[in-house]
């Protein structure tokens, strides 16, 4: 197996996110897409030519997914929309969850074949399991796959059957086994993350299956192996680590996401680049994260 070599983080760009988030590599535009759930804004970074770009919307946004050209979907607060971000004409609406007010949809990611998996939340992050699990479809078919979270996040895509998804309240990351119709067949608690670790966040996978893992509060990447096992660290001058996302030359690059939420002034001295985009280099490729696959 390969030893993870990794550079120090780079800061790509210190724009202070109240909640950085859903870290989004889209090769042909050359450039990240992230979203600040709390300001309402998607923000693209171009690595080639190093331009900025800040897109905002109407509601809280937890995710977005790269569809064709300009089409991506959002995952918004009580909504997924499909639109062209350039014209920001909105193709489709699917609402989510009409009946939980307080909910949001929080973080999601396509799996290998292309369905769109994302989960939901109690906005007010209260101590209550109303968070849920959904796949949509390629034909636009919404699944409530599972239930029970306080704090949904992932998932992150071992292949179309098997994933991981976590409960960050509950600081728990579980590996997850579909069957054809996408009833769970197998759920099991891959890691269960101290206190003093942080909570675990968002994640990604590269090509050997090593889970790299977000820490909330925790100020770190760290990379498990598929036996949960810690393999490699990247510490970050940033508290609350949010996102990651293989891309950039070869693959090879991780763009992280942070938070300014929840920080206080001590800790905002401490760790003063809380809320920045960083980029990380390593050896080691991820695996690209595919397009919605709709049928528009």
């Amino acid at each position: 197996m390969t030893k993870i070599i990794t550079s120090a983080p780079e800061i790509l760009w210190n724009l202070k996110c109240k909640l950085g988030e859903g870290t989004l590599w889209v090769k042909e535009h050359s450039s990240i897409y992230f979203v600040d759930i709390k300001k309402k804004r998607i923000c693209v970074l171009d690595v080639k030519n190093r331009s900025k770009k800040i897109i905002r919307v109407n509601k809280e946004i937890g995710f977005l997914a790269h569809v064709k050209n300009n089409i991506f979907i959002l995952g918004l607060q009580g909504e997924l929309r499909i639109l062209n971000l350039k014209t920001k004409k909105i193709i489709k609406s699917i609402k989510i969850e009409r009946n939980i007010k307080l909910n949001r949809i929080n973080d999601g990611k396509t799996d290998p074949i292309g369905r769109l998996w994302f989960g939901t939340m109690d906005n007010m992050e209260r101590n209550i399991k109303i968070g849920s699990l959904y796949c949509l479809d390629q034909k636009l078919n919404l699944k409530k796959v599972d239930t029970n979270y306080y704090i949904t996040n992932g998932p992150a895509f071992i292949d179309s059957n098997n994933f991981y998804h976590t409960d960050s309240r509950a600081r728990r990351i579980y590996k997850i086994r579909v069957d054809k119709n996408l009833k769970i067949i197998q759920k099991k608690i891959f890691k269960k993350f101290s206190i003093k670790n942080g909570v675990p966040d968002g994640m990604t996978v590269d090509i050997n299956k090593n889970l790299w893992v977000a820490h909330f509060h925790g100020a770190k990447i760290s990379v498990f192996n598929k036996k949960s096992n810690i393999i490699h660290t990247v510490n970050l001058p940033a508290k609350n680590i949010t996102n990651c996302a293989f891309g950039g030359y070869n693959n090879s690059e991780v763009f992280v996401t942070s938070a300014l939420k929840s920080m206080n002034e001590n800790e905002i001295k401490k760790y003063k680049y809380s809320g920045a985009l960083f980029k990380i280099k390593t050896n080691i490729r991820g695996i690209s994260q595919k397009k919605y696959n709709v049928r528009l």
